[in-house]
């Protein structure tokens, strides 16, 4: 049984079909990349996962449970934990306590909360930074303490939205290099990237998505070569680099 599966999922905003019958089953411990052009509908699938958005039609099962248009709070219970493009800390916190917010999902005990924080900054690597204020971190720390707070809740999935976003090459790697840890803790993941030298390395499978539809799904050595991906994203530029390497 897939960990999660989405079947014919549609969001319609008015006239605009952000995602339009969107098929996709993640199995557990696969890193599933999602790309796409902007305004493909990336995130939209996302919000409809994670409960931020009700679908318009379709199903979302999870765990073998439909969670379908249940409110955020219930599906991050359940086990799914989403970062957010626009990093979402609680800036007048510090690091610790961001962490803490995360982890009572799972607790009501301040103490245990605390004590899961210390494990998760270890973890995530911002032991160092624990008592500064979010902030004033830096941006790739304030990405790294997105990923915390959502590990903290301790999901079954993670959903990564542009993770590595303007990062530098060492923080880019950095990043991958927690995702990758992230994976081998038994954590399945998917990402939204742009940055396709993210993606196609540390991915299993990457889905494509074009105008809310899925154009694609493959491994990634099979996406890069595929014309409609081509055409629609990856341009000829980036297929051409690939081939020269």
């Amino acid at each position: 049984m897939a960990l999660l599966e989405v079947k014919n999922l549609s969001k319609h905003f008015g006239g605009l079909k952000a995602n339009d019958g969107v098929e996709l089953n993640v199995e557990k411990g696969e890193i599933i990349g999602l790309i796409g052009p902007n305004g493909a509908g990336k995130t939209t699938l996302f919000n409809c996962i994670a409960g931020f958005y009700p679908p318009t039609s379709g199903q979302i099962i999870f765990n073998g449970e439909d969670i379908t248009g249940l409110p955020a709070n219930d599906i991050c219970a359940r086990g799914i934990a989403r970062t957010f493009q626009i990093v979402r800390v609680f800036k007048d916190t510090s690091v610790m306590d961001n962490i803490m917010v995360g982890a009572f999902n799972r607790t009501h005990s301040a103490a245990k909360a605390r004590q899961k924080s210390q494990e998760v900054l270890e973890f995530c690597g911002l032991a160092s930074k624990r008592k500064m204020i979010a902030g004033g971190l830096t941006i790739a720390d304030k990405k790294r303490l997105e990923v915390a707070k959502a590990y903290a809740t301790e999901p079954s999935l993670l959903m990564l939205d542009e993770a590595m976003a303007g990062l530098n090459q060492t923080e880019t790697a950095e990043a991958i290099a927690l995702v990758k840890k992230i994976q081998q803790a038994g954590m399945t993941i998917i990402l939204v990237e742009h940055v396709m030298e993210v993606v196609m390395p540390i991915s299993h499978r990457v889905l494509v998505l074009d105008y809310g539809r899925k154009i694609a799904e493959d491994v990634p050595e099979k996406i890069i070569n595929n014309e409609e991906v081509i055409k629609a994203y990856l341009g000829d530029k980036y297929h051409a680099t690939r081939r020269a390497h």
